[in-house]
């Protein structure tokens, strides 16, 4: 059975009190990076499954994010926010829109699994 791989991206004390509880998840296997983080290609070579990381965190480089969610298709990058208690989840979906409607129908109605 696959473990998903978790990278703990940075060290902020939200991401130390992740940690701390994803521990008693066994199905998981965690990674914990801390400063000086790694870029793109040493991240991508620990094989990331989900990368977590605090939004406050100046250290934290967004374009290094985004252009792994390019390379990595399922890669899902989870961004905590311990000031208002909120997730935000970007992942590489892609939709094939090719023509204003289609923009439209993917703004209206969501991406169509």
């Amino acid at each position: 059975m696959h473990r998903p791989r978790v990278i703990l991206y940075g060290n902020s004390v939200i991401l130390a009190a992740i940690g701390a509880s994803l521990e008693h998840f066994p199905e998981l296997e965690l990674v914990s990076l801390a400063a000086p983080l790694p870029g793109g290609a040493e991240l991508l070579a620990l094989g990331p499954d989900v990368i977590v990381f605090d939004t406050g965190n100046a250290e934290v480089s967004l374009h290094t994010l985004f252009a792994l969610l390019h390379d990595c298709p399922d890669l899902l990058v989870v961004g905590v926010n311990p000031e208002n208690a909120q997730l935000h989840l970007w992942s590489s979906g892609r939709f094939d829109a090719v023509t204003s409607e289609d923009l439209v129908q993917l703004i209206v109605h969501g991406p169509r699994v």
